[in-house]
């Protein structure tokens, strides 16, 4: 079976955005930079703090970023991750803390599908989607 996992690319800040999304969702976070890298003589002194690969990985997650933007690098707003939860109160906690810093484009609220649902841009620019469903399937 294959699975899909998030890459997000960061323009300098992707320490902060991964160290955040732990502090959020929970798991382990794995960081190396471009100064751990075969790479890093080869690039410039001001990029070895970077972040090469970071991966973010429990057991129902994986989100793996990165400092390497391309030169034309343009923040899109056509993708977004989407979080599907086991309960109420973990969708309220987890959309609090993504929350902070960003902004909501949809409050958590109940659907006419009989969903709880929310939408947000976190403070980093990524967008977020949030579900939970108490009905069994």
């Amino acid at each position: 079976m294959v699975q899909l996992n998030s890459y997000l690319t960061f323009n300098g800040n992707c320490r902060e955005a991964m160290t955040f999304y732990k502090a959020c969702l929970g798991g382990e976070l794995e960081l190396q930079t471009i100064a751990d890298s075969p790479m890093a003589e080869d690039l410039p002194q001001k990029m070895k703090k970077c972040i090469l690969h970071a991966t973010l990985k429990s057991d129902s997650i994986v989100i793996m970023g990165s400092d390497m933007a391309p030169e034309n690098f343009i923040k899109g707003n056509a993708v977004a991750m989407m979080l599907t939860f086991n309960s109420e109160d973990e969708i309220r906690k987890t959309y609090a803390h993504l929350a902070k810093d960003g902004y909501a484009t949809h409050s958590l609220e109940m659907t006419f599908f009989g969903a709880l649902f929310g939408h947000l841009t976190d403070k980093f620019g990524h967008q977020w989607m949030f579900y939970y469903s108490s009905a069994k399937n």
